[in-house]
């Protein structure tokens, strides 16, 4: 709380508490379980962890209005991350069409970054294409922060911003290194750009304190991400089936530690209720 109410609104301080991943494919129940968690835990600077599946889309954006700070999770293509920026400026066009205000609302959406490049890497490996390897990702992340660039500084949103809306900010998850081969900091050197968070695991951040060399590049060099992608097309790798691949795959993984979690809660909750 101290870093969110040090802060311009919509920026820093925020706790993420998800919905769960066992409804990712159901809008209805995942909107009634991010109002519940919402308002179960009552904090400003709570943020409602929504997967961005195409069924949950219209949650994302019908949350917005409500005034409830969504994090969006599992975003692996561009064409989806498009979709997730509309839900949030179109719930918050509703929410002001409602009467309401928007300039306490604050929202991120989460691309995982590692996930692309290892499921990518071997296909390319096989095609004799070992020097892409491992640039798939960041590529996609630079694609990324260009259209977020052109979403939130278009006129549409200027309007929004006049009252207050701040954007919704790009998050990149996944970002410690999975290939050996690779440096520690790969990830997290080739993401720094304004106005973007990175969810650093404890390992790469200590790599990056002793190895990083701070400066914005995910800016830089945007032609020859672009360039790198249409090799990879080429190369017979479709990003969009890989992305359904990983979506899919995401949901399954976060079902196992969410049930860890509910068990250990249930576990401390009859310990103190036995006590």
């Amino acid at each position: 709380m101290p870093v969110y109410e040090d802060k311009v609104s919509g920026a820093d301080g925020f706790v993420s508490l998800e919905v769960s991943p066992r409804l990712a494919l159901d809008t209805d129940k995942t909107l009634e379980q991010a109002r519940e968690l919402w308002q179960a835990v009552n904090r400003p600077n709570v943020m409602i962890k929504i997967p961005g599946t195409q069924p949950c889309l219209p949650a994302i954006r019908q949350a917005i209005a409500e005034g409830i700070n969504i994090n969006v999770t599992l975003l692996f293509s561009l064409d989806r991350y498009a979709a997730v920026a509309e839900a949030y400026i179109a719930g918050l066009e509703d929410r002001l069409a409602a009467g309401h205000p928007i300039d306490q609302l604050a929202s991120v959406a989460s691309f995982f970054i590692s996930r692309i490049d290892t499921l990518v890497d071997p296909v390319l490996a096989e095609r004799g294409l070992n020097e892409l390897k491992g640039e798939t990702a960041i590529a996609l992340a630079k694609q990324a922060y260009a259209l977020y660039g052109r979403l939130f500084e278009s006129e549409r949103f200027r309007k929004l911003a006049s009252l207050g809306a701040t954007p919704q900010r790009l998050l990149w998850a996944s970002t410690g290194v999975k290939d050996p081969d690779f440096s520690p900091v790969k990830y997290v050197e080739a993401l720094i750009g304004p106005k973007t968070v990175n969810t650093v695991p404890m390992d790469t951040l200590q790599a990056y304190r002793e190895q990083g060399k701070p400066s914005v590049r995910l800016s830089s060099h945007y032609s020859e991400a672009l360039q790198m992608l249409e090799q990879v097309q080429r190369a017979g790798v479709d990003l969009n089936t890989v992305a359904e691949q990983l979506e899919k795959e995401g949901i399954a993984k976060f079902n196992q530690p969410y049930d860890k979690l509910l068990k250990a809660i249930d576990t401390q909750k009859y310990a103190l209720t036995d006590g």
